[in-house]
Protein backbone atom coordinates (compact mmCIF):
# COMPACT_ATOMS: atom_id res chain seq x y z
CA UNK A 1 0.00 0.00 0.00
CA UNK A 2 1.48 3.32 -1.11
CA UNK A 3 0.61 5.87 1.50
CA UNK A 4 2.67 8.63 -0.14
CA UNK A 5 2.71 12.21 1.12
CA UNK A 6 -0.59 13.52 2.47
CA UNK A 7 -2.27 16.13 0.29
CA UNK A 8 -2.22 18.71 3.07
CA UNK A 9 1.55 18.29 3.39
CA UNK A 10 2.02 18.86 -0.33
CA UNK A 11 -0.06 22.02 -0.13
CA UNK A 12 1.97 23.23 2.88
CA UNK A 13 5.26 22.55 1.10
CA UNK A 14 4.07 24.34 -2.04
CA UNK A 15 2.94 27.32 0.01
CA UNK A 16 6.33 27.44 1.75
CA UNK A 17 8.14 27.38 -1.57
CA UNK A 18 5.97 30.22 -2.86
CA UNK A 19 6.72 32.30 0.23
CA UNK A 20 10.47 31.67 -0.03
CA UNK A 21 10.56 32.45 -3.75
CA UNK A 22 8.51 35.58 -3.16
CA UNK A 23 10.73 36.75 -0.30
CA UNK A 24 13.92 36.27 -2.31
CA UNK A 25 12.75 36.72 -5.89
CA UNK A 26 10.38 39.59 -5.16
CA UNK A 27 13.07 42.02 -3.93
CA UNK A 28 15.39 40.90 -6.75
CA UNK A 29 12.78 41.64 -9.40
CA UNK A 30 11.82 44.91 -7.72
CA UNK A 31 15.40 46.22 -7.41
CA UNK A 32 16.78 45.01 -10.72
CA UNK A 33 13.78 45.41 -13.00
CA UNK A 34 11.28 47.76 -11.36
CA UNK A 35 13.44 50.27 -9.50
CA UNK A 36 16.21 50.23 -12.08
CA UNK A 37 19.90 51.00 -11.91
CA UNK A 38 21.14 53.92 -9.81
CA UNK A 39 22.37 56.94 -11.78
CA UNK A 40 26.12 57.23 -12.33
CA UNK A 41 28.15 59.29 -9.85
CA UNK A 42 28.20 63.00 -10.59
CA UNK A 43 31.29 64.01 -12.55
CA UNK A 44 32.59 66.81 -14.76
CA UNK A 45 33.73 64.10 -17.17
CA UNK A 46 30.29 62.60 -17.90
CA UNK A 47 28.13 63.58 -20.82
CA UNK A 48 25.65 65.14 -18.38
CA UNK A 49 28.19 67.64 -17.08
CA UNK A 50 26.79 71.17 -17.41
CA UNK A 51 30.19 72.34 -18.65
CA UNK A 52 30.10 69.77 -21.45
CA UNK A 53 26.93 71.16 -22.97
CA UNK A 54 27.33 72.87 -26.30
CA UNK A 55 25.72 76.28 -26.56
CA UNK A 56 26.48 79.69 -28.11
CA UNK A 57 27.72 80.81 -24.70
CA UNK A 58 30.29 78.04 -24.34
CA UNK A 59 31.53 78.25 -27.92
CA UNK A 60 31.77 82.02 -28.25
CA UNK A 61 35.08 83.18 -29.69
CA UNK A 62 35.15 85.92 -27.08
CA UNK A 63 35.48 83.26 -24.36
CA UNK A 64 38.58 81.25 -25.17
CA UNK A 65 40.88 79.01 -23.21
CA UNK A 66 43.25 81.94 -22.80
CA UNK A 67 40.68 84.16 -21.05
CA UNK A 68 41.40 84.88 -17.40
CA UNK A 69 39.38 83.10 -14.75
CA UNK A 70 40.05 85.85 -12.19
CA UNK A 71 37.00 87.08 -10.37
CA UNK A 72 33.87 85.71 -8.71
CA UNK A 73 31.98 82.74 -10.12
CA UNK A 74 28.45 81.88 -9.02
CA UNK A 75 26.69 78.52 -8.96
CA UNK A 76 24.33 78.33 -11.93
CA UNK A 77 21.70 76.10 -13.48
CA UNK A 78 22.57 72.44 -13.92
CA UNK A 79 24.21 72.20 -10.51
CA UNK A 80 23.31 69.14 -8.43
CA UNK A 81 24.06 67.95 -4.88
CA UNK A 82 22.99 64.59 -3.50
CA UNK A 83 23.70 61.43 -1.57
CA UNK A 84 24.61 57.85 -2.45
CA UNK A 85 24.07 55.07 0.10
CA UNK A 86 24.37 51.29 -0.17
CA UNK A 87 21.26 49.51 1.09
CA UNK A 88 20.06 45.92 1.31
CA UNK A 89 16.40 45.03 0.78
CA UNK A 90 15.62 41.52 2.04
CA UNK A 91 19.05 40.27 1.01
CA UNK A 92 19.25 42.16 -2.30
CA UNK A 93 21.91 44.84 -2.77
CA UNK A 94 20.94 48.28 -4.04
CA UNK A 95 22.37 51.80 -4.29
CA UNK A 96 20.02 54.54 -3.11
CA UNK A 97 20.49 58.05 -4.45
CA UNK A 98 18.74 61.34 -3.79
CA UNK A 99 19.49 64.70 -5.36
CA UNK A 100 18.55 68.36 -5.45
CA UNK A 101 19.26 71.19 -7.89
CA UNK A 102 18.49 73.83 -5.23
CA UNK A 103 22.11 74.86 -4.75
CA UNK A 104 23.57 78.32 -4.25
CA UNK A 105 27.06 79.71 -3.68
CA UNK A 106 30.12 81.22 -5.27
CA UNK A 107 33.89 81.05 -5.40
CA UNK A 108 36.58 83.64 -6.02
CA UNK A 109 39.66 83.07 -8.18
CA UNK A 110 42.81 85.20 -8.20
CA UNK A 111 45.52 84.18 -10.64
CA UNK A 112 46.11 80.46 -10.19
CA UNK A 113 44.37 80.21 -6.79
CA UNK A 114 40.82 79.71 -5.59
CA UNK A 115 40.90 82.06 -2.62
CA UNK A 116 37.43 81.56 -1.17
CA UNK A 117 34.17 79.73 -1.66
CA UNK A 118 30.94 78.95 0.15
CA UNK A 119 27.93 76.88 -0.85
CA UNK A 120 24.51 75.86 0.42
CA UNK A 121 22.11 73.07 -0.62
CA UNK A 122 18.41 72.95 0.24
CA UNK A 123 17.92 69.51 1.80
CA UNK A 124 14.15 69.92 1.95
CA UNK A 125 14.10 69.49 -1.84
CA UNK A 126 16.24 66.34 -1.99
CA UNK A 127 14.34 63.59 -3.79
CA UNK A 128 15.00 59.99 -4.81
CA UNK A 129 12.89 57.66 -6.93
CA UNK A 130 10.86 56.47 -3.92
CA UNK A 131 8.54 58.60 -1.79
CA UNK A 132 8.91 56.31 1.23
CA UNK A 133 12.68 56.78 1.19
CA UNK A 134 12.23 60.54 0.86
CA UNK A 135 9.85 60.59 3.82
CA UNK A 136 12.48 58.86 5.96
CA UNK A 137 15.21 61.20 4.71
CA UNK A 138 13.22 64.34 5.41
CA UNK A 139 12.01 63.07 8.78
CA UNK A 140 13.90 60.88 11.22
CA UNK A 141 17.18 60.73 9.26
CA UNK A 142 18.00 64.35 8.39
CA UNK A 143 15.20 66.18 10.23
CA UNK A 144 15.10 68.85 7.55
CA UNK A 145 12.38 70.78 9.39
CA UNK A 146 15.09 71.70 11.92
CA UNK A 147 18.18 71.44 9.69
CA UNK A 148 16.99 72.47 6.20
CA UNK A 149 20.38 73.16 4.62
CA UNK A 150 23.82 71.65 4.16
CA UNK A 151 26.66 74.14 3.83
CA UNK A 152 30.32 74.09 2.92
CA UNK A 153 32.86 76.89 3.34
CA UNK A 154 36.40 76.74 2.00
CA UNK A 155 38.92 77.37 4.79
CA UNK A 156 42.13 76.97 2.80
CA UNK A 157 42.95 78.32 -0.68
CA UNK A 158 43.22 75.86 -3.56
CA UNK A 159 46.37 76.31 -5.63
CA UNK A 160 45.56 75.32 -9.21
CA UNK A 161 49.20 75.57 -10.35
CA UNK A 162 48.07 77.43 -13.45
CA UNK A 163 44.83 78.58 -14.95
CA UNK A 164 43.06 75.46 -16.28
CA UNK A 165 43.18 75.02 -20.04
CA UNK A 166 39.86 74.77 -21.83
CA UNK A 167 38.39 71.27 -21.69
CA UNK A 168 41.09 69.87 -19.41
CA UNK A 169 40.14 68.31 -16.07
CA UNK A 170 42.29 69.30 -13.09
CA UNK A 171 41.97 67.51 -9.74
CA UNK A 172 43.04 69.20 -6.50
CA UNK A 173 42.45 68.88 -2.76
CA UNK A 174 39.90 71.13 -1.07
CA UNK A 175 39.66 71.76 2.68
CA UNK A 176 36.77 73.43 4.45
CA UNK A 177 33.95 73.23 6.97
CA UNK A 178 30.98 71.01 6.12
CA UNK A 179 27.79 71.44 8.14
CA UNK A 180 25.20 68.67 8.11
CA UNK A 181 22.38 68.05 10.56
CA UNK A 182 23.59 70.94 12.69
CA UNK A 183 27.11 69.51 13.05
CA UNK A 184 30.19 71.14 11.52
CA UNK A 185 33.31 69.15 10.61
CA UNK A 186 36.53 70.09 8.84
CA UNK A 187 36.98 67.89 5.77
CA UNK A 188 39.49 67.46 2.96
CA UNK A 189 38.50 65.86 -0.33
CA UNK A 190 39.41 65.72 -4.01
CA UNK A 191 37.62 68.11 -6.36
CA UNK A 192 37.80 67.94 -10.15
CA UNK A 193 37.54 71.15 -12.14
CA UNK A 194 36.98 71.63 -15.87
CA UNK A 195 36.62 74.92 -17.77
CA UNK A 196 34.65 74.88 -20.98
CA UNK A 197 34.25 78.22 -22.67
CA UNK A 198 32.56 80.57 -20.21
CA UNK A 199 31.58 77.84 -17.75
CA UNK A 200 33.55 76.16 -14.98
CA UNK A 201 32.34 72.79 -13.67
CA UNK A 202 33.46 71.21 -10.41
CA UNK A 203 32.62 67.77 -9.07
CA UNK A 204 33.57 65.58 -6.14
CA UNK A 205 32.39 63.13 -3.53
CA UNK A 206 32.77 63.21 0.23
CA UNK A 207 32.52 60.08 2.42
CA UNK A 208 30.11 60.67 5.30
CA UNK A 209 30.10 58.56 8.46
CA UNK A 210 26.59 59.10 9.80
CA UNK A 211 27.62 59.03 13.46
CA UNK A 212 30.04 61.92 12.89
CA UNK A 213 27.09 64.19 12.15
CA UNK A 214 24.61 62.66 14.59
CA UNK A 215 22.62 61.35 11.66
CA UNK A 216 20.33 58.38 12.31
CA UNK A 217 21.24 55.24 10.40
CA UNK A 218 18.88 55.06 7.39
CA UNK A 219 18.07 51.36 8.10
CA UNK A 220 14.30 50.91 8.33
CA UNK A 221 12.69 48.16 10.44
CA UNK A 222 13.86 44.72 9.32
CA UNK A 223 13.27 45.17 5.59
CA UNK A 224 15.91 47.73 4.60
CA UNK A 225 19.39 47.92 6.09
CA UNK A 226 22.16 50.31 5.09
CA UNK A 227 25.85 50.83 5.70
CA UNK A 228 26.85 53.15 8.53
CA UNK A 229 28.20 55.58 5.95
CA UNK A 230 27.33 57.13 2.62
CA UNK A 231 28.62 59.62 0.08
CA UNK A 232 27.79 63.26 -0.47
CA UNK A 233 28.34 64.01 -4.16
CA UNK A 234 28.15 67.21 -6.14
CA UNK A 235 28.42 68.66 -9.63
CA UNK A 236 28.49 72.45 -9.69
CA UNK A 237 28.31 74.64 -12.77
CA UNK A 238 29.75 78.13 -12.36
CA UNK A 239 29.27 81.23 -14.46
CA UNK A 240 31.05 84.53 -13.97
CA UNK A 241 29.18 86.90 -11.65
Amino acid sequence: MNRGVPRWAKVAIAAFVVVVVGAVGGPYVYIHFVEGKAPAPLSVNTSTSPAAATSPETTSSSETSSSSVDGTWSVGSGSVVGYRVHETLLGQSNTATGRTSSVTGSLTVAGDTVTSGSFSADLTSVASDKSQRDHQFQGRIMNTATYPTATFKLTQPIALGSEPADGVTVTKQATGDLTLHGVTKSITFAVSVKKTGSTIAASGSVPILFADYDIANPSFASTVTTDDHGTLEFLLSFTRS
